[in-house]
């Protein structure tokens, strides 16, 4: 149970979210991902267009290595080949803070064994659906594969819980985004549903997130990559007519999209656990 301490909510002051999208732009974080399959092609350009530098290093005995050049690692659990599993168990025992992406963690048993091994070496960020989170949590059984079938705020309980056990935040995905740590919850509303049709929207969101630890406390860096995202999705689905044109349009407005262009889209309250 979590108890609202805050009068009202605040935005993050001064604009965290707009000072990381700076800050990001002039360190040009090295983020490595060891990723699904299905979305490397996509997560990669994003980061391109955002102003991160991606690299797809998942061979065991080397994930480790490049791990630790680094600035920021994620680990998707989309497509856990045996040396994606051994890649990533290199990777976060290097020290650069990670991102951990359950992806469809509950609803399969190899990578729901996997997200519990790794949730020992403390990342930074979970992000994942409202379904993978309350399955991580313990307080759910999945989804339907990678679709959510709970509300983000259904599973706010659990990403609290989470974020105490690992000492980092968990970012939850939806209509409304959630990012939670020990004591605050962030909300970032709006986007564009278009985002759901396209592989890779949700991946290639914690693969910024990654990007962003390298400028950015975990909070901070789950808040602006989710707001980010808000403001590109609805700028790309605004002048697009449907899933195709839209998957170009975004990764443009990821390029184009300005500090100043966050201000507001976070907002956070306080709160404490009872």
């Amino acid at each position: 149970m979590v108890v609202r301490t805050s009068s009202s909510p605040s935005t993050l002051t001064p604009s965290t979210a707009a000072a990381a999208l700076d800050a990001l732009r002039e360190a040009a974080p090295l983020t490595q991902c060891i990723t699904n399959a299905v979305v490397t092609n996509f997560t990669a350009n994003a980061l391109l267009a955002l102003g991160a530098a991606p690299a797809m290093c998942d061979i065991p005995g080397e994930a480790g290595m490049f791990a630790g050049i680094s600035s920021g690692v994620l680990v998707n659990l989309g497509t856990p080949t045996s040396e994606q599993r051994d890649a990533a168990r290199e990777a976060v025992t290097a020290g650069t803070p990670w991102v951990l992406d359950p992806v469809a963690v509950g609803a399969l048993p190899v990578r729901t064994a996997l997200a519990h091994e790794l949730l020992e070496h403390r990342p930074a960020i979970i992000r994942g659906n409202a379904s993978e989170i309350l399955a991580l949590g313990g307080a759910g059984a999945g989804g339907r594969g990678v679709d959510a079938t709970d509300s983000a705020e259904d599973a706010l309980d659990a990403a609290r819980s989470l974020a105490i056990r690992t000492g980092g935040t968990v970012a939850v995905s939806g209509e409304t985004d959630l990012i939670v740590d020990a004591t605050r919850t962030a909300r970032v509303t709006g986007g564009s549903a278009l985002l759901t049709k396209v592989t890779g929207g949700g991946c290639a969101l914690g693969a910024a997130m990654a990007s962003l630890l390298a400028v950015a406390p975990a909070f901070d860096a789950a808040s602006a990559a989710s707001a980010i995202w808000a403001v590109a999705s609805e700028r790309a689905a605004s002048r697009t007519g449907g899933p195709g044109s839209f998957a170009v349009a975004f990764l443009d407005e990821l390029a184009a999209i300005q500090p100043a262009d966050l201000d507001g889209r976070v907002r956070v309250d306080t709160e404490v656990a009872r």
